[in-house]
């Protein structure tokens, strides 16, 4: 995957929790220093898939984050870490601490196949258990949202199961709106699950 589409930054909290950023022109990813913590955020390599797929399994287990209902494996998960990479505008991206620790990920993938929905995209982001509670799902919505224009993207679409308010709150913050909901169409296997469609236009 090419790196001409990710801009080069640095960032820091403000003392209200903001977040400036200025451009830097390295190839060291988006640099953030977090609660005197760096990290960074640069498109995902296939040596960060494995670290993906754990992240990505936590979330099956809570029942909150995907419909998937059972573990799956880096084969798997393969296929679709290739489709990613061959498309520069649908990317993956990774947080990682210093110590190179995936801590979470985000992917932009195609609402639909056919190409006049190529100006919009579904955002996924993951955060790992052992790193909730750090801002690292609004660090890393915040960098996908400034790199969306420079891939085309000019809707920006969050699936969201209805009963997982931390991630329908966090987009709201971030200017969301519902466009839609879709309800009991998921069997989460002990209770009906409703899909909350939130978007935003750039």
């Amino acid at each position: 995957m090419s790196n001409k589409h990710a801009s080069d930054c640095q960032a820091h909290f403000t003392s209200d929790g903001n977040l400036n950023a200025s451009n830097l022109n390295d190839k060291n990813g988006y640099q953030l220093d977090g609660q005197n913590q760096p990290f960074v955020i640069k498109l995902a390599t296939a040596a960060d898939l494995p670290a993906i797929v754990e992240i990505y399994n936590q979330s099956i287990t809570t029942k909150a984050s995907t419909a998937d209902l059972h573990s799956v494996t880096v084969a798997d998960r393969q296929p679709w870490f290739d489709e990613h990479y061959q498309h520069p505008t649908r990317p993956i991206y990774v947080l990682k601490n210093q110590e190179d620790d995936v801590m979470a990920w985000g992917s932009f993938s195609d609402v639909k196949s056919r190409s006049a929905y190529d100006i919009s995209s579904e955002i996924s982001i993951y955060v790992g258990q052992q790193f909730h509670r750090r801002r690292l799902g609004s660090l890393l919505l915040t960098w996908m949202m400034q790199e969306a224009p420079s891939l085309g993207i000019q809707n920006i679409l969050a699936l969201i199961f209805g009963h997982n308010q931390p991630s329908i709150a966090l987009f709201n913050k971030f200017g969301f709106e519902p466009w839609g909901r879709l309800p009991s169409v998921c069997d989460m296997q002990g209770f009906y699950a409703d899909i909350v469609i939130l978007g935003k236009r750039l």
